[in-house]
């Protein structure tokens, strides 16, 4: 297993290098989408427009060597757009029959640009394949390749003409990953490399298979017990009802079983990227507000105070600190 570590530790610092001559400043971002990737997960991107969230997903694309296709999220979109739909077709004898035309979905990373701009009858068309890698149009089940990732990219709710993402969906990323400005450095170079002649392009530096096979030894990494008890002490605190008067005040609903099962997967592939064999309990309060803070809500109060869900994250994190 140590050599597979070390072999997957040298495929890891391509894709870091293969991203980074795209991708300029934003280390914490290609960090939380690289391990959600790492994990088998999706991701959901927030920010506002312009700060390269599709650029992103399309350089992770071409860099992981991923069979990538996009759809762009509109108002009319409706779910067959999505998944695709069957049509009649008459052959040379006259006899009718059906054949399934596949939608976009049937990639291995689904970029779903602006996801929120669409509504929630069809955000919900990509509930299934999330969690079960597989689409059942007309009574015919599907099955999605593999691997098979969804990075969705969403504006913050309060532009206009979106639509908030449902519960069930938003428990289906295995993170959020929220995209703030870049700092001076990064846009200086920005400004720079973007606006001549040329642009820096992405090259492919590893193939699906090795993909899954990382995926695969991530699964088998083990997890210390203090790492164990750290996550479920931390998941279980951010649900009302457990004797925390703050977080009951504050929280009108917790992060479920999932959650725990998103922050383990993490953990592992957090170490992995930073090269180490096994996960700490740093790794999972770094890890605790990208995988909590969409699979919470907070109560009246706690919105009126100006409380944000990631100030409530903050403060458990520091208690268990």
């Amino acid at each position: 297993m140590v050599t597979q570590a070390e072999r997957a530790l040298e495929d890891i610092a391509r894709v870091r290098a293969g991203v980074g001559r795209v991708i300029f400043g934003q280390q914490s971002v290609v960090e939380r989408t690289l391990v959600a990737i790492m994990a088998g997960g999706h991701a959901l991107l927030v920010g506002v427009p312009g700060l390269a969230k599709t650029k992103l997903v399309e350089t992770l694309g071409v860099v992981l060597g991923l069979d990538a296709s996009r759809i762009q999220f509109t108002p009319d979109l409706m779910p067959s757009d999505i998944l695709g739909s069957e049509v009649m077709e008459q052959d040379e004898t006259g006899r009718r029959s059906f054949r399934f035309l596949p939608g976009p979905i049937f990639a291995q990373l689904l970029m779903a640009d602006e996801i929120n701009r669409a509504s929630p009858r069809t955000q919900s068309a990509l509930l299934q394949s999330m969690q079960e890698y597989h689409v059942t149009v007309a009574g015919h089940r599907h099955d999605l390749p593999k691997p098979f990732h969804v990075l969705a990219t969403q504006n913050p709710l309060e532009q206009e003409g979106t639509y908030p993402l449902p519960e069930a969906q938003l428990d289906r990323f295995l993170m959020q990953v929220d995209i703030l400005y870049p700092d001076i450095e990064a846009e200086r170079r920005i400004l720079i490399e973007t606006t001549g002649t040329s642009d820096a392009a992405a090259e492919n530096v590893m193939s699906p298979d090795r993909l899954l096979e990382i995926q695969q030894l991530i699964r088998r990494m083990p997890v210390p017990e203090s790492v164990v008890e750290a996550i479920l002490r931390l998941v279980r605190s951010a649900r009302p009802g457990q004797g925390n008067e703050e977080v009951d005040r504050l929280v009108a609903w917790g992060p479920g079983p999932r959650a725990s099962q998103a922050l383990t997967l993490c953990a592992r592939a957090r170490a992995l990227y930073d090269g180490r064999l096994a996960p700490s309990i740093d790794d999972v309060h770094a890890l605790a507000e990208p995988v909590l803070q969409h699979r919470m809500a907070l109560s009246f109060a706690a919105r009126a105070e100006g409380t944000t869900v990631r100030d409530v994250i903050a403060q458990l994190v520091k208690s268990e600190g």
